[in-house]
């Protein structure tokens, strides 16, 4: 639980979820990190849907005093700040993965049908593949 938010618009726990991390932006971005192996400010803009570096700022500002990820700088070069998942960030991966399920059911998307497949019929594999990446992500 985060200590640091004193008050919600409500205690309904879909609201309080929806307040952290229900926005457009926010999304995209953890998809970036957790499904698309993204982990610099420049690798999240790079993305199709064209986000504004002063939302991107303040999306990964969020999500890390939220405790969904953390940032440090890079070793190969100083001025790159690479960003990780924590435990909390990595327990959002299967409802992402429910997210891009349920939009390939219902929608045209980009998705190929290799990747749908292999999140419906490996789903618990790719989680735990996408977990053991970030093994020793900060909490």
């Amino acid at each position: 639980m985060s200590a640091s938010k004193p008050s919600w618009r409500s205690s309904c726990p879909l609201n309080i979820a929806l307040e952290i991390f229900g926005d457009r932006w926010t999304l995209l971005i953890l998809r970036d990190l957790l499904v698309r192996n993204r982990s610099t400010f420049r690798e999240f803009q790079s993305a199709s849907e064209g986000i504004a570096t002063n939302i991107l700022s303040a999306r990964l500002k969020k999500l890390t005093e939220e405790g969904i990820i953390t940032s440090m700088r890079s070793e190969e070069d100083a001025r790159v700040v690479r960003y990780r998942p924590t435990a909390k960030g990595l327990d959002l991966l299967p409802t992402i993965v429910e997210m891009i399920l349920w939009a390939a059911k219902y929608e045209k998307t980009a998705a190929s049908a290799t990747m749908i497949d292999r999140l419906t019929n490996h789903r618990e594999e790719l989680i735990a593949q996408t977990r053991a990446r970030f093994e020793g992500a900060s909490d």
